[in-house]
């Protein structure tokens, strides 16, 4: 598995980078803008390949330009070079308003989209003030982020191999759960082996939930000590090249009650059920009620108190939600999570979670570690 990784890291496929500028310039007419400005840093490295943590972008029909300060004076254009993505870049560490402006004007642009869930209020008013005065400015609501469902080829290397480092690292961790090590102990030897594996970093907070924490969806490693007879949830995920990974798995340390017993019996069944529905076409509001009904049935109703899943990409927590809001409809390319859980403050909890692809003929899980087991 070690070397199958290290073989995948070693050769991942190229990102189609080159055509996203163009797919987004083709929705401007119907957001009623002339230009967008990117603010949103993973939206930018979407379009560019820009990895920095300071610049902003501006698509015009005719222009595209990655402004960012002199610290990235050398990184910037070597990145925009190998993605392909035709953008030209600017340097500016005094002032990036008179470059973007200056483009505005030359433009003869009158209306500019903002990123709405990317912009804070001040920045909006300074925007409209000094760096576009007269100008219309338009909230639009994820441009970007729709083009970002469907992932190509490589987008879903990344993400699957980002799968197989946390797969890898639990398997060679999960029989230390026997030792009574503590929940902060286990959670930083499996971030620890998922950097070791090649991981850039964890996707998240990695979750490591045991017997009454394990009650808590989104707990936080504490000292507390893994027993026998606890359920441990752990939620974690890799980062491979800026792609993320999630999974879920439930164990049972040693003997567990009857109703801790149940428990994983009828999440096992509802994630089951959930991901056997996703297909292209169907309604992600319809996966998170496949999974709901047979925790309703169990009389459980009220212990699942999230959605069922969400997409994964280049952030955690992407589009489309799976939930009974999603107003979603899945289709080919998209990455969601499936991850039904049951929480009793009594017994604790139960969450199992897979990452899949959405597929012509249904979908293809991307996260295989044994779902529930003793260690």
């Amino acid at each position: 598995m070690v070397e199958s990784i290290a073989e995948r890291l070693s050769s991942l496929p190229a990102m189609a980078t080159g055509g996203r500028v163009a797919r987004l310039s083709d929705h401007f007419e119907a957001e009623r803008i002339g230009a967008l400005l990117v603010t949103s840093a993973t939206n930018i490295r979407y379009l560019t390949g820009f990895t920095g943590s300071a610049g902003i972008a501006l698509v015009t029909p005719s222009d595209f330009v990655l402004v960012t300060d002199g610290r990235y004076a050398t990184q910037a254009p070597r990145q925009i070079a190998e993605s392909g993505c035709g953008a030209r870049v600017e340097i500016s560490s005094t002032d990036q308003r008179a470059i973007i402006a200056g483009i505005i004007a030359a433009g003869s642009i009158s209306t500019i989209g903002l990123e709405a869930d990317h912009v804070t209020w001040s920045a909006q008013q300074k925007f409209g003030s000094d760096w576009f005065p007269g100008l219309d400015l338009v909230a639009t609501k994820g441009i970007i982020e729709k083009l970002r469902r469907s992932k190509d080829a490589g987008e879903l290397a990344r993400i699957e191999v980002a799968a197989m480092i946390a797969d890898a690292a639990l398997a060679s961790l999960r029989s230390t759960l026997d030792d009574g090590p503590t929940e902060l102990e286990f959670a930083g030897e499996l971030d620890a082996a998922m950097r070791r594996l090649g991981a850039t970093k964890p996707s998240f907070e990695t979750i490591v939930a045991s017997g009454p924490n394990s009650a808590l969806p989104h707990a936080r490693p504490s000292s507390r000590r893994i027993v026998e007879g606890d359920l441990v949830v752990i939620d974690f995920g890799a980062v491979v090249d800026g792609y993320c990974s999630d999974m879920t798995r439930t164990i049972a340390v040693g003997e567990i009650d009857d109703t801790s017993s149940r428990m994983i019996e009828v999440v096992a069944a509802a994630q089951a059920a959930g991901v056997a529905a996703v297909r292209p076409g169907i309604a992600a509001r319809e996966v998170d009620a496949t999974c709901r009904r047979i925790i309703d049935d169990a009389g459980w109703a009220a212990a699942f108190s999230h959605g069922t899943g969400h997409g994964v990409g280049l952030d955690i927590h992407e589009a489309p939600g799976v939930g009974s809001t999603s107003d979603a409809t899945l289709a080919v390319g998209d990455v969601v999570t499936v991850e039904p859980g049951v929480y009793l403050p009594a017994h604790g909890g139960v969450r199992i979670e897979d990452t899949v692809v959405v597929t012509p003929e249904g979908c293809r899980p991307l996260t295989h570690s044994t779902k529930v087991s003793a260690p």
